[in-house]
């Protein structure tokens, strides 16, 4: 069901690559609610993905660039300022990567080089797009921007490695970006801590399925979804949460106020 809550928005999402990816829902959820789009993704995963067959579909504009590369987000700005001939109203940082991970390096034994480019690509790219985009006069007056999290930002997942100060590192430049762009502009800044989700980039974590049937044991509500996630990613975006920036937000089924569910108790 449709509300119209971003009839004649326009917004940037990032890292959309599949019907498993977050991001992918959250185009589809904006898309519905009346918002035109610009997607993007890096070159070489435009090249795995599908995201060719969403933007055709939701009639958006699809521009290859590497969020590490301040050429690639001045040129991807630039691009979607003409063809919106003006600023946007919302942003999504969907994007995130560990080669140590993908190494199967275990975090007491991480290569260095991977470490910065799991920052780099997972957590600075934030700070590389709210800045360029600040300098660009990319953004409209209330303008919204949504980052998404992990609560291994706050506490121990020892498989989730590197991720995990990458999503603290987020966090942080998320607060505060919120704070020089709400006195700027009255815009907001917010992060989405979501449930362990099956996207691509969660199933690459070693035991990840470990961490997902642990997480919906212990949620009262059980794991958020995908398409629950890009709901309230929506609902952020919209007016109705204009007074709401610099949160990290647990979008997890109520996984993060628990100590422990009756159900581990009985069953272990």
């Amino acid at each position: 069901m449709s509300y119209g809550l971003l009839r004649g928005k326009k917004g940037l999402i990032t890292g959309v690559l599949d019907e498993r990816s977050i991001a992918w829902h959250v185009a589809r959820r904006a898309h519905e609610e009346g918002a035109s789009l610009v997607l993007t993704n890096a070159p070489v995963a435009l090249r795995l993905g599908q995201t060719a067959e969403l933007a055709k579909r939701l009639s958006a504009p699809l521009f290859p660039a590497d969020l590490t590369q301040i050429s690639d987000i001045e040129k991807l700005y630039a691009q979607t300022l003409d063809h919106f001939g003006g600023p946007i109203d919302f942003l999504l940082h969907s994007v995130g990567m560990s080669p140590n991970i993908r190494k199967g390096k275990a975090y007491p034994e991480l290569d260095y080089e991977f470490y910065w480019k799991t920052l780099d690509v997972s957590a600075v790219s934030l700070h590389k797009l709210l800045q360029i985009g600040r300098a660009r006069g990319a953004f409209a007056r209330g303008a919204s921007i949504v980052a998404l999290s992990y609560i291994a930002a706050q506490r121990v997942f020892p498989r989730y490695g590197d991720m995990s100060d990458a999503k603290a590192l987020l966090e942080s430049i998320a607060r505060l970006f919120g704070y020089f762009l709400g006195r700027e502009l009255g815009a907001r800044v917010n992060i989405v801590s979501q449930s362990p989700t099956p996207t691509t980039a969660g199933t690459g974590i070693a035991g990840f399925q470990e961490m997902y049937d642990y997480a919906n044991r212990m949620s009262p509500l059980g794991n958020a979804s995908a398409e629950a996630c890009a709901d309230f990613i929506v609902a952020l975006f919209s007016d109705l949460t204009r007074a709401i920036t610099m949160q990290t937000i647990y979008h997890d089924g109520g996984f993060s106020m628990m100590g422990i569910a009756e159900d581990l108790l009985r069953n272990g």
